[in-house]
């Protein structure tokens, strides 16, 4: 599989330290409100990459944390008159469910930083120790000067950076361009820890690196996350972790491009986001999933509720591939016949070019093009019916490229409602006695339920849309 390295702009094959085992940290959120639909992009995408890598045999450990300090969680605090741990734990529940309905797979370890913090304590120290970092009225620093390498991920020229850098009034660091490791306690209200240098808690940057190390070690395989982050946040992170070790930090670094509307950045500054908790009252996670994956991770995607609805129709599409051949599973019989062993064979091309797309840096736009061959091919193949064994082949071909996608896992309504069922059966009934306009308009009322008939050699099969 080749990806492209955000630290080399080019694409690579990504090749882990451990052939047993690839560490991968992605960003997660900080829990003060609900995730926005752009926080759940690189959720689903790198969530999308571990499932394809353990399907190709490769095992991953996976973390992923929460940032529970911060000055927004803080303030949230305040507003609802509960505290900072309550805000965090009230806001991560919420994160469980909302990306449950994503089909995400929790990771392998989901830090806190309110968990870590001997260990960012221990972190701030050892820069300290080595000059890299300094303390100043119960804040330390990290001095940015001192890491030679400042800039190498996203592009930034320190000279440039200097230059754009302002000296605010009552600013304490030694350099405009340094940046907070540990936060002095400014109010009695501020959650906070005792540490060498007053109480305190840690600064953004520093809780990454620090988790990182605990779980994975000095130098990790894969990092990742929103273009956002590259500057500062990622850029720090090698700052001040390459600093204290003298290791490399993260081998390959994967950003994902925003999400826009309107062809702009959404963002909550510009008021122009929406929450995940708020779309999932109108679409069901797996069509949000759809969406997320359908363009390749690094280009923009532009949310609508148009494109939502072309989503949902999409994979409608697939879904009902899924739910004609289990019927057909349920309802046939036999083996395979010699031209159904030749078709199934040729229905293989389509999960090498499922391989192709998503070894060419995890693009999934072109691996659903590839399922949709593979949906239209099976619909052909099964159109005049088939034999149990082809129908449950094709089956587990599809379940299984859908899966890696995180897709077709939900299980649709399983019973069918008494009115629904006595619709059907009256609609029957009228088709046995020749009564075609009455079988037709129980046909259009179903249809305008959301209830499609397919009448099969196996039986009346029902689609929902």
């Amino acid at each position: 599989m080749k990806v492209y390295n955000t630290l080399t702009r080019k694409k690579e094959e990504l090749v882990p330290q451990d052939p047993k085992r690839l560490t991968m940290y992605v960003c997660g959120p900080t829990v003060y409100n609900y995730i926005h639909i752009g926080n759940a992009r690189p959720i689903v995408v790198f969530d999308t990459m571990r499932k394809y890598l353990e399907w190709r045999g490769q095992k991953v450990k996976y973390v992923q944390n929460f940032t529970d300090v911060d000055d927004k969680i803080i303030n949230k605090a305040r507003e609802e008159g509960i505290t900072a741990m309550e805000v965090a734990e009230k806001y991560i529940d919420a994160y469980y469910n909302d990306v449950k309905a994503l089909n995400v797979t929790r990771a392998t370890v989901h830090p806190r930083v309110s968990e870590t913090i001997p260990e960012i304590i221990a972190f701030v120290q050892g820069l300290i120790d080595k000059g890299m970092a300094y303390e100043v009225q119960g804040d330390v620093y990290y001095r940015t000067r001192k890491f030679p390498g400042y800039g190498k991920l996203s592009g930034q020229n320190i000279d440039d950076l200097e230059a754009g850098a302002r000296v605010m009034p009552g600013d304490i660091k030694e350099d405009p361009l340094d940046f907070a490791l540990w936060k002095a306690r400014k109010s009695d209200d501020e959650i906070a820890w005792e540490s060498p240098w007053g109480m305190g808690r840690p600064g953004w940057h520093i809780e990454c690196s620090a988790m990182s190390r605990k779980y994975l070690g000095e130098t990790i395989d894969l990092h990742a996350g929103g273009e956002d982050l590259q500057f500062p946040h990622h850029e720090n992170e090698i700052a001040q972790t390459e600093g204290l070790t003298g290791k490399t930090f993260s081998r390959y670094w994967m950003h994902n491009g925003f999400i826009t509307m309107d062809k702009e950045k959404m963002s909550k500054s510009k008021g122009n986001f929406f929450l995940l908790h708020d779309i999932l009252k109108d679409y069901d996670g797996e069509v949000v999933r759809y969406f997320l994956l359908s363009v390749q991770y690094r280009g923009p995607i532009d949310f609508s509720k148009e494109i939502m609805d072309q989503s949902a129709a999409a994979l409608g599409r697939m879904r009902n591939c899924k739910e004609n051949l289990r019927h057909l599973v349920s309802t046939g019989s036999g083996s395979m016949s010699d031209d159904e062993k030749a078709a199934l064979e040729a229905l293989g091309k389509h999960r090498e070019s499922f391989i192709a797309a998503m070894d060419d840096d995890l693009n999934t736009a072109d691996a659903i093009s590839a399922v949709f061959e593979l949906v239209r091919d099976i619909n052909t193949d099964v159109a005049h019916g088939c034999s149990k064994e082809f129908a449950e082949k094709a089956l587990g071909l599809l379940g299984e490229l859908t899966g890696v996608l995180g897709l077709l896992i939900q299980e649709p309504k399983a019973e069918i409602e008494p009115e629904i069922q006595a619709l059907i059966d009256a609609r029957q009934e009228a088709r046995k006695a020749k009564n075609w306009a009455e079988a037709d308009r129980i046909r259009d009322e179903l249809a305008a339920r959301g209830i499609t008939l397919k009448d099969t050699p196996q039986g009346v099969q029902v689609v929902r849309s």
